[in-house]
């Protein structure tokens, strides 16, 4: 049987499956993009595909502090508009 992958969300805190989650990945250049497959090189962060997560993300600065880098706008910007999309 095939073990299911979780991580923790980080707006609520909560371990959910990994394919559940928006990854968010920084490669190694520092360049911070939306990963959509899950399979981009480099340090992710994962987030529920909720917009009261995205606030509290914001918020809360936790992605600056994870990718030790200040977090452009346009990347909230298109977080916010792939999980209104979906």
């Amino acid at each position: 049987m095939k073990k299911v992958v979780q991580r923790t969300c980080m707006g609520c805190n909560q371990k959910k499956d990994k394919k559940d989650l928006i990854r968010i990945v920084m490669n190694k250049d520092g360049i911070i993009s939306i990963d959509k497959t899950g399979k981009l090189p480099g340090r992710g962060a994962y987030i529920c595909d909720n917009i009261n997560c995205l606030d509290k993300l914001i918020k809360s600065k936790r992605l600056d502090k994870v990718f030790e880098t200040k977090i452009d706008e346009e990347i909230y910007k298109n977080l916010r508009g792939v999980i209104i999309d979906k």
